[in-house]
């Protein structure tokens, strides 16, 4: 029983919400954000599809990894120190002639 009371709720809130969504578009202005709406999911089905792409990315850097890691030539790149080396002589300012 709670089941269907909930079902009916919710149902009556998305009536509610539809009911909303088609009087904004009446509204002056309202059109314009029901267009960037409509905008907005088209954006956002892009990027996931972007992000779809980057899996199998991911997926190849990490053979190639694994692959490069196995290779018993493959060096381990260390990053050289950066010597510096100090002035023989300190700098003394000069004194301007008198």
């Amino acid at each position: 029983m709670a089941k269907t009371q909930q079902k009916d709720i919710l149902s009556r809130v998305q009536d509610l919400g539809a009911e909303a969504l088609h009087k904004l578009a009446d509204v002056p202005g309202g059109s314009k954000l029901v267009d960037m709406a409509n905008e907005t999911r088209t954006r956002l089905d892009d990027v996931q599809k972007r992000l779809h792409g980057l899996d199998a990315l991911e997926k190849r850097v990490a053979k190639l990894e694994r692959e490069l890691a196995k290779k018993p030539s493959a060096k381990k790149f260390t990053t050289a120190r950066k010597r510096t080396t100090s002035p023989s002589k300190p700098a003394t300012a000069e004194e301007p002639p008198a």
